[in-house]
């Protein structure tokens, strides 16, 4: 016996049940990878939540010129950054050492003289975020088949008792089956030389079977950067010249004996002498003497 055909209001049932999953099952799938548009800025900001690179309009950085004090780590980071925007062999790179040293001021800086003169703007900065270093795969296979260049940097970058994401960087570094793409370099700063808290390691030792293994896993994640630029406090010297350079530079007019007096008071008080501590006391000046600093 033949069944009777389903009506027009049976069919439209149905077809309304259909639209609603397929509509649910679109908003469930996650959303498309939006090509980025690299040509919008020099500069971009990972965001690892919508996977997409939000462009810097304006990045907050201090010339070359004005950095004062790490000629040594400069020029080491500069020839570094000009033969990877060449095309040519490059390291990874982590600046580590003293707070206020200019660890991500010469990042910055690097990267807009290299993109200016040797790059011609196909040199972009990519700035990840150290609490989204677990996607640093999906950034780079969103830059892997780009024609431009990457910076990718990551700013104060450690990791503390029970953080796994280190593994992320540890694979891309250097042990991953795909590897870093061969368009990106990867730069990093931390206060730290090995990246991870001394009672970090130390309770690796205590817990591990092969307490030699364990330690050696995690240290061996700042060896899989090929160069190691450190920052140490600076001398009396160096932070004055620090100062006179920001003075010179702003055109502050004050006395060269008053400019000193003032300078070493400041950074008596704040216990330290840095290029942070350095910027802070001209900026504090500028103020007092009503000069803007543009």
């Amino acid at each position: 016996m033949n069944k009777p055909a389903p009506t027009d209001s049976v069919l439209g049932m149905l077809a309304n049940a259909f639209d609603r999953v397929a509509g649910a099952l679109e908003r469930m799938a996650p959303p498309a990878v939006v090509k980025p548009d690299f040509a919008a800025a020099d500069a971009f900001i990972w965001s690892a939540s919508s996977k997409k690179l939000e462009p810097v309009a304006r990045v907050n950085r201090v010339e070359m010129f004005l950095l004062k004090g790490i000629d040594r780590m400069r020029d080491t980071l500069q020839e570094n950054t000009e033969r990877f925007a060449k095309g040519l062999p490059a390291n990874n790179a982590l600046l580590w050492g003293s707070r206020g040293m200019g660890k991500s001021s010469l990042v910055k800086a690097v990267h807009a003289d290299v993109n200016q003169r040797v790059a011609k703007g196909k040199l972009k900065l990519v700035e990840i975020h150290r609490e989204d270093i677990e996607s640093l795969p999906a950034l780079m296979s969103l830059l892997r088949d780009a024609k431009e260049r990457f910076i990718v940097f990551c700013d104060d970058l450690s990791f503390d008792n029970n953080d796994t994401s280190y593994k992320s960087l540890k694979a891309v570094l250097e042990g991953g089956i795909e590897g870093r793409p061969d368009n990106v370099i990867l730069y990093a700063t931390s206060n730290r030389r090995h990246l991870l808290a001394r009672e970090m390691v130390e309770n690796e030792r205590s817990t591990a079977i092969n307490p030699g293994e364990a330690v050696e896993e995690k240290v061996s994640l700042s060896d899989r950067f090929g160069l190691w630029l450190g920052f140490h406090k600076c001398s009396q010297d160096e932070y004055l010249a620090m100062v006179e350079g920001y003075v010179q530079h702003f055109k502050i007019p004050i006395e060269a004996d008053q400019l000193r007096r003032e300078a070493l008071e400041w950074a008596t008080t704040r216990g330290s002498r840095s290029g942070r501590v350095a910027w802070q006391f001209v900026q504090d000046l500028a103020g007092r003497l009503g000069v803007f600093m543009k």
